[in-house]
Formats: structure tokens, C-alpha cells, sequence
């Protein structure tokens, strides 16, 4: 089976933020999927970089990508450049949000 950045964020989309609530698609923190083969890179942000969490969330993204059918192996990076900010939420969540 060929794994897609489609899968990807499909896969992506049962990791949620747990401030917000929303998953990581959404909020527009996944900034890059690369699909070679059955390897998958990814760039991430987060809501913050102060975030508590940010190592449970990162490793949550990693099982996530691993757990697709066809996937050997799956690199989160964790980037604040550019900083994350509410303009990456899609217009009709960000309205919805009252942002």
C-alpha cells in the first residue's frame, strides 16, 4: 500500500491539542509531510512554545504517522519558524472560534 500526505493528515486529525480541544490539522500546526516510500517526515509547530506538553503531543503525532498501514518509519521535527499564529486555522474554524 502507498502512503499519501492525504493518509497522513488523516492519521493526524485523531491528534488533538488539548488546550484548544481541535486536532493539529485544523489548528494548522502540521507545516510539512514528505512522503518517500513507506518513510514519512514531518514538520510541526505548536500552539506555544512554552507548551507543557510538547513532548507528548510530539510523540503522539510519531505513533499516529506509524500506525498507517505501509508506514516503516515516521520523523516529527518540532519547529517555532514561523511562529504558529491563529491565521493558520482554517477562516470558517477560526470564525466559529471567535477569532
Amino acid at each position: 500500500m502507498t502512503v499519501t500526505e492525504k493518509d497522513v493528515r488523516t492519521a493526524l486529525k485523531g491528534v488533538k491539542d488539548p488546550e484548544l480541544g481541535l486536532d493539529l490539522v485544523v489548528l494548522g500546526l502540521i507545516y510539512e509531510i514528505k512522503v518517500e516510500g513507506g518513510c514519512v517526515e514531518a514538520v510541526m509547530s505548536l500552539t506555544s512554545p512554552m507548551c507543557p506538553v510538547a513532548g507528548q503531543i510530539v510523540e503522539e503525532v510519531q505513533a499516529a504517522i506509524e500506525g498507517i498501514d505501509g508506514v516503516a518509519s515516521a520523523e516529527v521535527e518540532l519547529t517555532f519558524d514561523p511562529p504558529w499564529t491563529p491565521d493558520r486555522i482554517s477562516p470558517l474554524i477560526r470564525a466559529s472560534l471567535g477569532l
